[in-house]
This record gives C-alpha cells, sequence and structure tokens, in this order.
C-alpha cells in the first residue's frame, strides 16, 4: 500500500586534489521541471560531484599537479525524482497494473476501477494524485468530497475521505507515500474538508477500513499523520457446501407464518416500502444499492422480504446486490422492534438456502460490526471472521 517514511539518502561526494582540474566547467545546477513536487532540487545532479566547483573559469584546461589521486566516497546517488499530479487520460489502466503489483492482497480489475471510481459521480480527476516515474506509475492516493448527496441535499461540507492510497515495491522506501496522502489531504483541505476518513467511503468504497494485518506500513505511516481508529469492521464467509436448512429455523419460520408473518419474493409495488425501510432505517446507501442492482437487472428473487401480520414489510435479506456477486450477501435488515422474535434469523437462512439452490459455494461480506446484534447472528450460523480493517479518522487541528 505504501512504506514508511525515509532515512535520507546517502549523497555521492567526490574531493579533488587542490589543482585545477582538466576542462573543468561550470554549468548552473538543474532547476526541477515545472510541476514537480515537495523537495527542493538538488545543488548537483544526482551521482555527480556534490562539493561546488572551483574557481577556474569556464573551458579553461589546466595541467594536473602532480599530487596524490583524489579521495573518493562511493555511494548511493539519490533516488530519482516522482512527478505527482492529477489523473489524466491514459492513466487508467496502469493505475490498475500499478495497484495489482502494490497491493496483490486485493487486486483490482480495470472493470471495477472505472465503475468505483471514473464512474462516481464525484470523482475530480484532480482528486485522485498519481505518482508517475517517467511513462511508469509507481503510485497513488484518491481523495474525494461529495460533489452529490447520498440524499436529501447534503453534501457533508466538512467530510472527506481518502478510499485508497498504494505505492509501487520497487518505489518504496523513498517517502513517496508520504508525499501522495499529504497531497491528497491537501487537496480536501482547499476545498474546506477539516475531516478525512479512511477508507469508509460510500457509495463506492473498495475496503472498508486499513487490514494493519496485511499493511502493517500502512497503518504506520497513517498513524503518522494524525490517523486514530475510529471503529473496526469485520468481513465473515461461510461455506455453503452442504448447507440444508436447520431444522429449528424452519420451525421457527413455521410458528411466524401461523402467527400472520409472511416471507416472499417482493414484487415490484413492495420495493417501495422496501426501499423506504433500507433507506429511512438504516443507510442510504442502502437504498442506493439496492436501487442500483435491481435497475441493472438483478432477478427480483434474490431478495426475501418479511412482512408483520398487519402487512408492514418489517425486514429483508439478500444477495447480489453489489457488483453482481452472488455469493456477495447483504445488505440485511429487520426492524429494530422485531428484533428477538427470530425473525431475522429466519431471513438470513432463507436467503442462504436459496444460495445454495444457486450453486454457490460460500457467502460472504465485508462488513459488520463483530458485538453488534448482527455480529452475534452471523457467528451462531456458522460464519467466521476472516479479515478485521480499521475504519480512521483525521481531524483538522482547531
Amino acid at each position: 500500500m505504501t512504506d514508511p517514511a525515509p532515512a535520507a539518502p546517502p549523497r555521492a561526494v567526490t574531493r579533488p586534489a587542490p589543482a585545477a582540474p582538466l576542462r573543468a566547467v561550470t554549468d548552473p545546477a538543474p532547476t526541477a521541471p515545472p510541476g514537480t513536487v515537495a523537495d527542493p532540487a538538488p545543488t548537483a545532479p544526482p551521482g555527480t560531484v556534490a562539493d561546488p566547483a572551483p574557481t577556474t573559469p569556464p573551458r579553461v584546461a589546466a595541467h594536473p599537479a602532480p599530487a596524490a589521486s583524489p579521495r573518493t566516497v562511493t555511494a548511493l546517488a539519490p533516488p530519482p525524482r516522482t512527478l505527482i499530479r492529477g489523473f489524466r487520460p491514459g492513466d487508467g489502466p496502469r493505475l490498475v497494473e500499478a495497484w495489482r503489483r502494490s497491493a496483490p492482497a486485493d487486486p483490482v480489475t480495470a472493470e471495477r476501477f472505472r465503475s468505483a471510481v471514473l464512474l462516481d459521480a464525484n470523482f475530480d480527476p484532480e482528486g485522485l494524485r498519481v505518482a508517475v516515474d517517467g511513462d511508469r506509475v509507481v503510485g497513488a492516493a484518491y481523495a474525494v468530497r461529495r460533489l452529490t448527496p447520498m440524499s436529501g441535499t447534503d453534501l457533508e461540507p466538512e467530510q472527506g475521505w481518502i478510499p485508497f492510497f498504494f505505492v509501487d515495491p520497487a518505489a518504496r522506501g523513498h517517502g513517496l507515500g508520504r508525499r501522495l496522502l499529504t497531497e491528497a489531504l491537501d487537496w480536501l483541505h482547499g476545498h474546506g474538508r477539516t475531516r478525512v476518513d479512511f477508507a469508509s467511503y460510500t457509495p463506492h468504497y473498495l475496503l472498508p477500513g486499513l487490514d494493519a494485518g496485511t499493511y502493517p506500513e500502512a497503518g504506520g505511516l497513517l498513524d503518522s499523520l494524525g490517523f486514530r481508529v475510529l471503529y473496526e469492521a469485520a468481513a465473515m464467509d461461510l461455506s455453503l457446501v452442504g448447507y440444508h436448512l436447520p431444522e429449528d429455523v424452519a420451525r421457527r419460520a413455521a410458528r411466524l407464518t401461523a402467527q400472520g408473518h409472511r416471507f416472499a419474493t417482493p414484487t415490484d409495488d413492495d420495493l417501495v416500502p422496501l426501499l423506504a425501510l433500507a433507506g429511512n432505517h438504516f443507510t442510504a446507501d442502502w437504498a442506493r444499492a439496492i436501487r442500483a442492482c435491481l435497475a441493472s437487472g438483478t432477478p427480483l428473487d434474490r431478495i426475501v422480504a418479511a412482512w408483520d401480520p398487519a402487512g408492514r414489510l418489517v425486514g429483508w435479506a439478500m444477495h447480489g446486490a453489489y457488483d453482481a456477486l452472488d455469493e456477495r450477501f447483504g445488505p440485511f435488515g429487520v426492524l429494530e422492534e422485531t428484533r428477538g422474535t427470530g425473525l431475522g434469523k429466519v431471513l438470513l437462512h432463507l436467503v442462504l438456502e436459496r444460495m445454495r439452490a444457486r450453486g454457490c459455494h460460500s457467502a460472504w461480506f465485508l462488513w459488520t460490526g463483530e458485538r453488534s446484534p448482527a455480529g452475534h447472528l452471523y457467528r451462531a450460523t456458522g460464519f467466521t471472521t476472516t479479515r478485521v480493517f480499521r475504519v480512521l479518522r483525521r481531524e483538522a487541528a482547531g
């Protein structure tokens, strides 16, 4: 993902004998090209003599004195300058390849990058800071703020997000990750964002937060920049090989049905109260995800809804809502007043049964609270935690 803060690179130093060198030439040190970032240009090009040239006039030849040969200290030259700039057409394929090299545990496809980043209504090319070395992309940090509200008219004017950043392994160790994140934060602050979260951006988060076990260096860097843990999100998986509806769940479903509850695939007209339930009682992003997947052709039978004896829609569970992935479970919610009745447990298992019937070998999701009521239900069903993500926040100094 990124790299630790660098140590100062060693300088190559050559100290010539006191005599005038052959054909000593004095040229001004090169200035950094327009658009380069951060550190001032060195006083001599990388790998050349670090001490100032002698005072011999330009292009004047002199015979060397018969003194001892110069003392030479050999060291690595400073790393080449890396340009950081906003996203430009043509960067996409190179960004995807650099991402794969940098985060092989979480690779991204061109299609997913396009849908989650480039087609996001809040995407601003200048917010995607791209590090390039020649024609090679070697890192990126994505900063985003709301240009369109999730719901209503709220643009969350103080809130910004950094959904991801990464540095190519070959470019690590020189402070590039810090430079990228600093530019991303400066860009957000320039747009009035005083609170920045990593990486829980909706509607298009790629990961819920930082997996510190997989990316410890990224955790250290974010901490050094003032990010603190807000909460943790657990990703869970369940094997569906050999799954069948448990007998106790079948009995609970029959008992609830006898009391007047109903479990079924919603009709088109049922989507109106379903979206209202998701958006008003849970999150606007859940309502958006359901609406988007159905509009793109996801069949209604991916959803099981529940109605109470009065005919009110009080809960639902589903799969296939995100990126058309049949094995991804959720979103899933029931009204708080129905909790403890077993209604949520029945909904969960009815969807798992449908998933198995469709040939799914597993069910998984990225985000729940391990100690939440949903987390307890998932563990009781057999889900196990596969990753833990830290949702981080940085508050600007007041």
